[in-house]
C-alpha cells in the first residue's frame, strides 16, 4: 500500500482549497503579529524620546514651551497632563505600538504580497521586491504627512479655547489623535498600491478603474473630510490631493498591463462563459485542380 505523500505539490495556477487559504491566511497574519510586536518591544526601550518626538512639534505649534500655561501674548495655551496611575504604562504602550505598526511595514507588505502571490502568473511574482519597496516609503510618507500636519491640526482645534482659560489636554488622548492619523494617514496611501494589486491578480482591469475616476475622486475627499480631525478645507486637501495623484498614477500601470497582457493573451479579458470572436472573413481556396478519370488498370 502507497502511504500518501508529504506535501501535495502546488496547482500550477496558484489554485488552493477554501481550508488552505485559511490556513495561508493564519500564518502571514502570525508573522506580522510577530515582526509588530518585537519592534514594538524594542520600540519600548526607547519611548520616552518616542513621546518627546510626538509632543515637540504641536507643543512649538501654539507656543507652549517649558511646559508653560500661556503664551507670550497671554493668551490660553494647553497644558499636557497624565492622569491616573496606569496611564504612564498605556500611554508608553500606545507610542511603542504605533512605532511599532510603522516600521514594520515592510514585513507585513511583504506578508500581504505573499498571500497573493498564488494567484500570480510567475512574471508577475517577480514584482515582490517591488511592492514591498515602493509600499513600505508610500505608508512611511502618509505617517510623515500626518506628523506635519499636526501642528496645523492643534492650533485650529486650541483655538477655539475660552479666553482666561486653560485648556488641559491629557497625553493619551493626544496620542489617540496621533496614532489614528498616522495609521489612516499611511494606509490611505496603501490604496494605489491596492489596485495595482488587484489590477495584476485580474480583479480590476484598468477600464473598469477609468470608469470608475469620478466616484473615486468624490470617495477620495469624503474619506480625507472624515479622516482629518479638523476637517478645514486646507488639511483635507493635504491628504485628498496626494491619493488622487498616486491613484492616477496607480490608473496609468494598471492600463498599460491590460495593454500587455492582452498583447501577450488577446483572450485575457474574456469571462469564463464568454466565447472568443471568431473570424468569419472568407478565405479564398484558389483554381480547382483538374482530376483524371481512372483507367480500368488503375481500378484493379
Amino acid at each position: 500500500m502507497l502511504k500518501p505523500t508529504r506535501k501535495q505539490e502546488d496547482d500550477a495556477e496558484g489554485r488552493m482549497p477554501l481550508t488552505m487559504h485559511l490556513r495561508e491566511l493564519r500564518n502571514r497574519l502570525l508573522k506580522s503579529v510577530l515582526a509588530v510586536l518585537v519592534v514594538t518591544a524594542v520600540a519600548a526601550v526607547f519611548y520616552k524620546d518616542l513621546i518627546d518626538f510626538m509632543m515637540k512639534p504641536i507643543l512649538e505649534s501654539v507656543g507652549c514651551l517649558d511646559g508653560a500655561a500661556r503664551r507670550a501674548g497671554g493668551q490660553a495655551c494647553a497644558d499636557m497632563t497624565v492622569n491616573g496611575l496606569m496611564a504612564p504604562f498605556s500611554i508608553a504602550l500606545k507610542v511603542s505600538l504605533t512605532a511599532g505598526v510603522v516600521l514594520a511595514t515592510p514585513v507585513w507588505l511583504y506578508q500581504l504580497w505573499a498571500f497573493m502571490a498564488p494567484g500570480l502568473h510567475s512574471v508577475e511574482k517577480k514584482y515582490a521586491l517591488s511592492f514591498v519597496g515602493i509600499g513600505a516609503p508610500l505608508f512611511l510618507s502618509g505617517s510623515v504627512l500626518a506628523y506635519k500636519i499636526l501642528p496645523q491640526t492643534a492650533t485650529i482645534l486650541l483655538d477655539f479655547t475660552p479666553d482666561n482659560a486653560q485648556n488641559l489636554l491629557p497625553v493619551d488622548d493626544y496620542l489617540d489623535l496621533v496614532t489614528r492619523m498616522v495609521i489612516v494617514f499611511g494606509l490611505a496611501f496603501e490604496l494605489p498600491l491596492l489596485l495595482i494589486l488587484l489590477n495584476l491578480t485580474g480583479v480590476l482591469s484598468g477600464k473598469r478603474l477609468l470608469g470608475w475616476w469620478r466616484g473615486m475622486i468624490l470617495g477620495i475627499t469624503v474619506f480625507a473630510a472624515l479622516a482629518t480631525p479638523t476637517g478645514d478645507p486646507l488639511t483635507m486637501l493635504s491628504l485628498a490631493a496626494p491619493i488622487v495623484f498616486l491613484c492616477a498614477i496607480a490608473l496609468g500601470f494598471c492600463l498599460l498591463n491590460d495593454l500587455r497582457r492582452t498583447r501577450n493573451d488577446p483572450d485575457a479579458g474574456l469571462d469564463d462563459d464568454e466565447a472568443s470572436p471568431l473570424d468569419l472573413t472568407p478565405v479564398g481556396v484558389g483554381a480547382a485542380e483538374r482530376v483524371s478519370s481512372p483507367t480500368h488498370d488503375d481500378i484493379t
